[in-house]
């Protein structure tokens, strides 16, 4: 199954010039606006590690950025938290000097959390989201209305959006395919077959949490697709699987909510059939071995990435080491990176070793 090429970069070298672009130009120039302006073709994707939550930072050829989501808060350490600080530092590595779209694809603390720290490192011109929350939980009431106390003090964008919508990005294809609880209710392109996965695949109740509303996106950059569905659940997941499958099969899958139980059914799994799945889990969040088997087991995959080891999980249930960007140990916020192609092949960088993992075009 592992079928990609491995090619070894020193980590010092890799952070060395990543940051000497940044600071020097590097292929880029900031525009009158403050914006970056890529000397690259490529398509940029940064899993930075906040902890079992989510923050996936893609930077597009012609510089424009949009962050999916900004992890979890971090009252203990207000001149240094962790997750908006690995943010920042993850932009500044990629030279984003301003988050030009910002998404929340839901309002659990690990998805939002961590805006208001960020937004005052790093500025955000167009904020992103499905509308207002519904859900009463005191954590996610507090999520919400920090976040709502950003948009009020500030000038930026506010989008609300809902399935069927793209995003006003100009170098990739953003569609909602979830958002509020709804979902797209004609096929994509590429999708429309009948999924006889749904008559195995388990039936769940709906949460009736904000998971429930995630916004989920399908993302195009030339041929080769991403999908990303925050936290979207079980259930409100097989509207848009079955009977008939509206997705089709994808490249990339950003791995739902996690790995948890809660989200990434057989249905869905093996109707998409990802070549690479990658995972945003954290050492006792997410990961759980069912997930591990449901993407282990589809059809076309080549390889499953890991932020961190499962470490309730045995070595059945988590991927070889060379695939795991944060090992058990002292915490050091290690990353994973895509880079795909025009031509639709693509790698995964461990930010941990350096090393990378090539996937030619299919």
């Amino acid at each position: 199954m592992r079928t990609g090429m491995m090619r070894g970069v020193g980590l010092a070298v890799l952070m060395a010039a990543s940051l000497a672009a940044a600071g020097q130009g590097g292929g880029s120039h900031h525009d009158p606006s403050g914006g970056v302006v890529s000397g690259s073709p490529d398509l940029k994707v940064y899993f930075a590690d906040v902890e079992g939550g989510q923050s996936t930072l893609f930077v597009m050829p012609d510089g424009e950025s949009l962050l999916v989501d900004t992890g979890s808060p971090d009252a203990s350490n207000p001149n240094a938290p962790r997750d908006a600080t690995r943010i920042a530092a993850i932009c500044k590595l990629a030279g984003v000097t301003k988050i030009d779209n910002l998404v929340t694809t839901h309002y659990h603390s690990d998805h939002v959390g961590g805006l208001p720290q960020l937004v005052a490192m790093v500025p955000v011109g167009r904020f992103i989201d499905h509308g207002i929350n519904r859900e009463d939980d005191p954590a996610t009431v507090a999520g919400w209305n920090a976040y709502q106390k950003v948009l009020a003090e500030g000038h930026a964008e506010h989008l609300v959006v809902k399935p069927g919508d793209l995003l006003p990005v100009k170098a990739m294809r953003v569609q909602v395919i979830s958002a509020d609880g709804e979902a797209i209710t004609k096929p994509l392109a590429g999708g429309g077959a009948k999924n006889t996965a749904c008559a195995a695949s388990p039936i769940k109740e709906v949460e009736k949490t904000e998971n429930d509303r995630s916004v989920g996106l399908m993302i195009t950059f030339g041929r080769l697709r991403i999908l990303d569905l925050g936290d979207l659940t079980w259930a409100k997941e097989r509207p848009l699987m079955c009977p008939v499958d509206k997705l089709g099969k994808v490249d990339v899958y950003i791995v739902s909510h996690h790995g948890l139980i809660n989200s990434g059914s057989p249905a869905l799994v093996d109707a998409i059939a990802p070549r690479v799945a990658i995972m945003d889990n954290g050492t006792h969040k997410g990961g759980a071995p069912t997930t591990f088997e449901t993407i282990e087991g589809s059809s076309r995959l080549q390889d499953l990435w890991q932020l961190h080891t499962a470490e309730g999980s045995d070595a059945k249930h988590n991927v070889a080491e060379s695939h795991i960007a944060n090992l058990p140990g002292p915490d050091a916020g290690n990353y994973l990176k895509l880079t795909v192609r025009i031509d639709a092949s693509f790698s995964v960088t461990n930010g941990r070793t350096g090393e990378s993992v090539e996937y030619p075009a299919k």
